[in-house]
C-alpha cells in the first residue's frame, strides 16, 4: 500500500461524518396572521422531514400556538390542518420548540398552560443557536 492510498483511507472517514452531519434551522415565528403561521409550520415540517434539525421560537400572538388549550379560529385550506396541530407533529417528530422569553410575562398565561415539548426560551441559548455558522435562520 502506498503512503498516498493510506492517506486517502484516513481521509475518507472523515468526509464520510461531515456528509451525515444534518442541517440545523431556526425558525423564529412571530406573525398575527393564520396564513403565515400555517405556512411556516408547513415549511418546518417539510424542512424536518428533509432531515434538518429545527428549532423554532414562537414569539407575540405566534406564541399562542404553543398553548395547550388553544384553538385556530379555522383550519386552512387545501388539507384543513390548523397551525398548532402541524405545531404539535413537529414536536412530536423531535425539534426543540420555546416560546420567547417575553411572551409568558406579557401574556395571561403561565408555564404549566404551554404543550408539551414547548420549553421557554433562553436568550443566551437562543442568541448561541443564532450565531452558528451552520444554522439556517427563517423567520415568519
Amino acid at each position: 500500500m502506498s503512503p498516498s492510498s493510506n492517506l486517502s483511507a484516513a481521509v475518507q472517514p472523515a468526509n464520510e461524518a461531515l456528509a451525515y452531519q444534518r442541517e440545523h434551522a431556526v425558525v423564529i415565528v412571530t406573525s398575527a396572521s393564520l396564513q403565515t403561521q400555517g405556512m411556516a409550520m408547513v415549511l418546518s415540517r417539510a424542512l424536518q422531514e428533509q432531515g434538518v434539525q429545527l428549532n423554532i421560537l414562537l414569539c407575540d400572538k405566534a406564541g399562542d400556538l404553543a398553548i395547550e388549550s388553544y384553538q385556530s379560529a379555522q383550519a386552512l385550506a387545501p388539507k384543513g390542518i390548523k397551525p398548532e396541530v402541524l405545531l404539535q407533529k413537529i414536536i412530536e417528530a423531535g425539534a426543540q420548540v420555546a416560546v420567547c422569553a417575553l411572551y409568558l410575562p406579557n401574556s395571561s398565561y403561565q408555564e404549566q398552560d404551554l404543550c408539551a415539548g414547548v420549553s421557554v426560551a433562553q436568550p443566551a441559548e437562543m442568541a448561541q443557536m443564532m450565531r452558528n455558522k451552520d444554522s439556517k435562520i427563517f423567520s415568519f
